[in-house]
């Protein structure tokens, strides 16, 4: 039986609606998991995603919600695909989740990752809140391994801040 879905350019629209269960402000497209998606000739949708690091525990939930989404629009044959190299980085972060990000209260990461070069060390991390940069990190791991734990020494607020990697 064929597929009753939009057609495949539908495909990545669809699945960039799926927020992230960790930070459900951010969709994958916007903290960039979301890589390809095709639309192969018996109509199966292809999504491929790549997890912030590779024992990240929402990958089940957000490949359930993929799916979950893509079979809602009328897709009957749906294959979420999980790639691991190359490695996901911050860099493909949007500015629009950055964005969410500060919004949200959790600082976004700054700068580029490391690809090859030198690893550049940050100077401050602005506060979310107050956008003071006297802040300081309290834990190297925050609510999630992505995350460092800070402390804004202005407004005393704690906040996460997304690690570039």
């Amino acid at each position: 039986m064929a597929t009753t879905a939009a057609p495949q350019t539908s495909v990545w629209d669809i699945a960039a609606t799926v927020p992230d269960p960790e930070i459900p402000v951010l969709s994958i497209a916007d903290l960039g998991i979301l890589r390809r998606t095709d639309v192969e000739e018996d109509g199966t949708a292809v999504v491929v995603i790549t997890p912030t690091y590779s024992g990240c525990p929402a990958m089940d939930t957000i490949t359930a919600d993929v799916r979950t989404a893509l079979e809602q629009a009328g897709f009957e044959k749906v294959r979420v695909d999980l790639v691991l190299h190359p490695a996901w980085t911050t860099d493909w972060m949007t500015e629009e989740g950055k964005r969410k990000l500060r919004e949200y209260g959790i600082a976004p990461p700054t700068g580029r990752a490391a690809a090859g070069g030198p690893v550049r060390v940050g100077l401050s991390v602005k506060c979310p809140r107050c956008d003071s940069p006297d802040t300081r990190e309290m834990a190297h791991f925050g609510s999630t391994a992505c995350k460092a734990l800070y402390r804004c020494n202005s407004c005393l607020e704690p906040f996460d801040h997304f690690k570039v990697h």
